[in-house]
């Protein structure tokens, strides 16, 4: 699954590629807001980390892998 994530003051956003599930990375950033010191952290498919501090947070944006087709043939033939 990919996670967009946009950070305040931050033209760029976050891309993260995650095994993660949608209420796992829910979850995580409502847990992470709870605390006022709260980091989010999303665990990268590279066994890397991804640390945000909660309140720096303006969106997610979760995608769920989508089946792609291979090949040249169209699907409306």
């Amino acid at each position: 699954m990919q996670v967009r994530i946009g950070v305040q003051n931050v033209p760029k956003e976050l891309v993260v590629d995650t095994t993660q599930s949608a209420d796992e990375v829910t979850d995580a950033l409502s847990d992470a807001l709870g605390d006022p010191h709260g980091v989010l952290v999303l665990k990268d498919r590279r066994a890397g980390r991804i640390v945000i501090p909660a309140v720096r947070v303006g969106y997610l944006e979760i995608v769920e892998d989508e089946q792609r087709s291979v090949g040249f043939g169209s699907q409306y033939a």
